[in-house]
Protein backbone atom coordinates (compact mmCIF):
# COMPACT_ATOMS: atom_id res chain seq x y z
CA UNK A 1 0.00 0.00 0.00
CA UNK A 2 1.34 3.42 -0.72
CA UNK A 3 0.06 6.35 1.53
CA UNK A 4 0.42 10.04 0.86
CA UNK A 5 -0.19 12.47 4.13
CA UNK A 6 -1.09 16.03 2.70
CA UNK A 7 -2.68 19.26 4.68
CA UNK A 8 0.53 20.57 6.33
CA UNK A 9 1.33 24.50 5.98
CA UNK A 10 2.10 27.76 7.74
CA UNK A 11 -0.55 28.44 10.21
CA UNK A 12 -0.54 30.42 13.38
CA UNK A 13 -0.08 29.90 17.07
CA UNK A 14 -3.65 28.64 18.00
CA UNK A 15 -5.11 27.93 14.41
CA UNK A 16 -6.40 24.38 13.38
CA UNK A 17 -5.44 22.04 10.53
CA UNK A 18 -6.54 18.87 9.47
CA UNK A 19 -3.82 16.70 7.85
CA UNK A 20 -4.92 13.64 5.38
CA UNK A 21 -3.15 10.24 4.63
CA UNK A 22 -4.58 8.80 1.76
CA UNK A 23 -4.13 5.66 0.63
CA UNK A 24 -3.56 3.54 -2.86
CA UNK A 25 -3.08 -0.12 -4.22
CA UNK A 26 -4.65 -1.55 -1.20
CA UNK A 27 -7.47 -0.64 1.04
CA UNK A 28 -6.66 0.77 4.37
CA UNK A 29 -9.83 -0.81 5.95
CA UNK A 30 -7.85 -3.50 7.74
CA UNK A 31 -4.76 -1.49 9.20
CA UNK A 32 -4.04 -0.10 11.71
CA UNK A 33 -2.85 3.84 11.02
CA UNK A 34 -0.57 5.87 13.11
CA UNK A 35 0.90 9.11 12.59
CA UNK A 36 3.95 10.63 13.68
CA UNK A 37 5.83 13.70 13.41
CA UNK A 38 9.88 14.87 13.46
CA UNK A 39 10.70 18.13 14.31
CA UNK A 40 14.15 19.82 12.77
CA UNK A 41 16.90 17.96 14.86
CA UNK A 42 14.56 15.84 16.79
CA UNK A 43 13.76 11.77 16.48
CA UNK A 44 10.59 11.10 14.73
CA UNK A 45 7.91 10.74 17.94
CA UNK A 46 4.60 9.01 17.97
CA UNK A 47 1.57 11.33 17.68
CA UNK A 48 -1.70 9.03 17.72
CA UNK A 49 -3.01 5.89 15.72
CA UNK A 50 -6.47 4.73 15.12
CA UNK A 51 -7.02 0.65 14.76
CA UNK A 52 -8.47 -0.99 12.06
CA UNK A 53 -11.80 -0.59 12.72
CA UNK A 54 -12.09 2.99 14.29
CA UNK A 55 -13.36 1.93 17.48
CA UNK A 56 -9.41 2.78 19.56
CA UNK A 57 -7.47 5.84 18.86
CA UNK A 58 -4.76 6.57 21.40
CA UNK A 59 -2.67 9.54 21.56
CA UNK A 60 0.90 10.73 22.89
CA UNK A 61 0.50 12.86 26.25
CA UNK A 62 1.41 16.18 24.33
CA UNK A 63 -1.07 16.06 22.40
CA UNK A 64 -4.08 14.42 23.93
CA UNK A 65 -6.75 16.45 23.64
CA UNK A 66 -5.61 18.94 20.87
CA UNK A 67 -5.70 16.19 18.43
CA UNK A 68 -8.46 13.65 17.09
CA UNK A 69 -7.88 11.32 14.35
CA UNK A 70 -10.57 9.71 12.24
CA UNK A 71 -11.20 7.50 9.81
CA UNK A 72 -13.28 7.35 6.18
CA UNK A 73 -13.25 3.89 4.97
CA UNK A 74 -15.41 5.58 1.87
CA UNK A 75 -12.33 7.43 1.05
CA UNK A 76 -10.00 4.98 1.87
CA UNK A 77 -8.43 7.89 4.26
CA UNK A 78 -7.37 8.39 7.59
CA UNK A 79 -7.35 11.90 9.01
CA UNK A 80 -5.46 14.04 12.07
CA UNK A 81 -7.56 16.83 13.22
CA UNK A 82 -5.23 19.03 15.03
CA UNK A 83 -6.66 22.19 16.92
CA UNK A 84 -4.81 24.95 19.61
CA UNK A 85 -1.93 24.73 17.12
CA UNK A 86 1.47 25.70 19.24
CA UNK A 87 4.84 26.48 17.70
CA UNK A 88 6.42 23.15 19.32
CA UNK A 89 4.24 21.39 17.19
CA UNK A 90 5.64 22.32 13.89
CA UNK A 91 7.47 18.85 12.51
CA UNK A 92 6.78 17.14 8.75
CA UNK A 93 4.12 14.95 9.50
CA UNK A 94 4.37 11.27 8.71
CA UNK A 95 1.43 8.48 8.32
CA UNK A 96 2.32 4.90 9.01
CA UNK A 97 -0.18 1.73 8.40
CA UNK A 98 0.41 -1.99 10.51
CA UNK A 99 -1.40 -4.91 9.30
CA UNK A 100 -1.34 -6.55 12.62
CA UNK A 101 -4.84 -6.31 13.72
CA UNK A 102 -4.19 -5.24 17.13
CA UNK A 103 -6.83 -3.38 18.65
CA UNK A 104 -4.79 -1.00 20.56
CA UNK A 105 -2.45 0.72 17.73
CA UNK A 106 1.37 0.31 18.42
CA UNK A 107 3.57 3.65 19.76
CA UNK A 108 6.48 2.16 18.01
CA UNK A 109 8.06 3.21 14.80
CA UNK A 110 9.00 -0.30 14.50
CA UNK A 111 5.18 -1.24 14.89
CA UNK A 112 5.00 0.10 11.04
CA UNK A 113 5.56 -1.00 7.52
CA UNK A 114 4.26 0.98 5.36
CA UNK A 115 5.14 4.67 5.56
CA UNK A 116 3.75 7.83 3.26
CA UNK A 117 6.10 10.62 2.64
CA UNK A 118 5.58 13.37 5.20
CA UNK A 119 4.16 17.17 5.30
CA UNK A 120 5.11 19.81 6.55
CA UNK A 121 3.61 21.72 9.46
CA UNK A 122 4.80 25.13 10.50
CA UNK A 123 3.49 26.99 13.28
CA UNK A 124 4.45 30.55 14.30
CA UNK A 125 3.62 32.46 17.11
Amino acid sequence: VQLQASGGGSVQAGDSLRLSCAASGRTLMRLNVAWFRQAPGKEREFVGGINWSGGNAVYADSVEGRLTISRDGTKNAVYLDMTGLMPEDTAVYYCAADSSGAYTPRRSISGYFYWGKGTLVTVSS
